[in-house]
């Protein structure tokens, strides 16, 4: 099976490259901006024609998008999250029209949650940003293709490896600089509001098995915990790993991005039933694989 895996120099694109890389008789192509792809591309810029002649000389049997921005002003966004997907679909539409799409959505997609109850892929979406807007423009794309094409809506994905780019690597960074002095102040801004974290590692076992299930699937699967933690939890979790003996002080304030939305769940008995996928780690374990990653050798 060739398998083309875009973005897969990105911290979620490298982990499922692994993944799929470990499947017996599995053939896995890079391709992204990157000049060690295997198929060098620019989804936020190459034309559907450039694309399509790219995609037919690689052959693949399934695609995995895991290009994307979250970060940017709203034109990087866009570009990226929206542009990108749509102009895949079109590519494979006449270069591969037989291969499985898998492409990385985000539960931004859905907005606001209830507390209480995990939200289902047939909930409606109601995202209250650019990223969230730009990431439910990807998988209208994708889904209205006409491909055979899952979008893996994936909840806040935590592991080894995760960038300062996101709230998980920040801390972890940020606790590194700080060092276990008691006289050391961490200040935040407001961490009561709930996530559904997924280790990363999970997140790369989903997107395999929906590269390599048969016959068709859902058009959306969601990809979380199943539960929501208070982001305060993650902060204290990451602070234990670190020995961390100083204060932790948070504001009122929130980011710009999180603030609107102050809890989330994912439902993922559909992805159970589905890809016969549950998550296998517990966050406690993705914070470790966090902090021990980027320990000093």
């Amino acid at each position: 099976m060739r398998i083309l895996v875009l973005g897969f120099t990105g911290y979620l694109g490298a982990h499922v490259v692994e993944r799929l890389r470990s499947l017996p008789g599995a053939l896995v192509l890079g391709g992204g901006r990157s000049a060690a792809a295997d198929l060098e591309v620019d989804l936020a810029r190459v034309r559907p024609e450039q694309l399509a002649k790219a995609i037919a000389s690689a052959a693949p049997d399934t695609v995995v998008n895991c290009a994307g921005a979250t970060g940017g002003d709203a034109v990087t966004l866009a570009e990226v999250n929206a542009r990108g997907p749509a102009v895949l679909c079109a590519a494979l539409r006449e270069a591969a029209p037989a291969a499985r799409l898998v492409h990385l959505g985000s539960a931004a997609e859905y907005g606001p949650g209830t507390p209480g109850t995990p939200v289902t892929e047939s909930a409606a979406t109601h995202p209250v940003g650019p990223y969230g807007a730009t990431k439910l423009a990807g998988t209208v794309a994708v889904t209205a293709s006409g491909l055979d094409a899952v979008v893996l809506r994936v909840g806040n994905p935590v592991g080894p490896g995760a960038p300062p780019s996101g709230l998980p690597g920040r801390i972890a960074a940020l606790l590194r600089e700080a060092g276990p002095g008691p006289e050391e102040v961490l200040r935040f801004g407001d961490l009561s509001a709930h996530r559904d974290f997924v280790d990363v590692r999970d997140v790369a076992r989903a997107a395999a098995l929906a590269a390599t299930a048969p016959g068709p699937l859902p058009p959306v699967l969601n990809i979380g915990a199943g539960r929501a933690v208070p982001v305060r939890d993650l902060v204290r979790g990451l602070a234990d790993l670190a020995g961390f003996q100083g204060r932790i002080e948070e504001t009122t304030a929130g980011s710009a991005r999180s603030a609107p939305v102050s809890w989330q769940c994912s439902d993922i008995n559909a992805a159970e039933r589905a890809l016969g996928w549950r998550p296998a780690h517990t966050l406690d374990d993705a914070l470790a694989a966090l902090w021990e990653g980027g320990r000093t050798p």
